[in-house]
Order: structure tokens, then C-alpha cells, then sequence
């Protein structure tokens, strides 16, 4: 265990943004899963209102730190394009 009162405070500092950190990603995985079941059931509507807040909580784990942009424009683009499918599906 850390004996220096640096480390301690590190040590502090470590806890407080793993968890942070963790539920930021936590609300980015729950947006995804929440698109992906809105897309498997085939409702558009439901699709689209989920799309807008995914596509939010991507954009906000880019400022957080949590995605790297081209990652989140991944994901956006690859959402985009399925949702536009459940779409032009029916």
C-alpha cells in the first residue's frame, strides 16, 4: 500500500475517475444495447428517437474521453446505416 502522501492522494484521484470513467462507459454500452433491440423489433420510430440519444451519448464519450472520435463516427456511421435499413424494411 502507498505510504507517501502523494501516493495516497494518487491513489484517491485513481478511484474517483475508474469511477467516473466507468459510468460514462456504462451509459454509452446501455445507449448502444437500447438502439440495437430498438432496430431488432423492427420499429422505426423507436429506432429513430433511440438513434438521437445514442448518437448524444457517443458524441459526449468522445469529450469524455471514453471513444476516440473515428471510433464514435464508426459507430454513427455503421448505427445510421441499419437504422435507415429497419426503414426502408417494411
Amino acid at each position: 500500500m502507498a505510504d507517501h502522501f502523494s501516493a495516497l492522494k494518487r491513489v484517491r484521484q485513481t478511484e474517483t475517475k475508474t469511477t467516473r470513467n466507468r459510468a460514462n462507459k456504462s451509459r454509452l454500452r446501455g445507449a448502444l444495447r437500447l438502439l440495437r433491440e430498438a432496430i431488432s423489433k423492427g420499429d422505426q420510430a423507436a429506432a429513430q428517437t433511440a438513434y438521437r440519444a445514442t448518437v448524444s451519448v457517443v458524441d459526449k464519450g468522445v469529450q469524455k474521453g471514453i471513444l476516440h472520435k473515428n471510433t464514435a463516427s464508426r459507430y454513427k456511421a455503421r448505427l445510421s446505416k441499419r437504422v435507415k435499413a429497419v426503414g426502408t424494411a417494411q
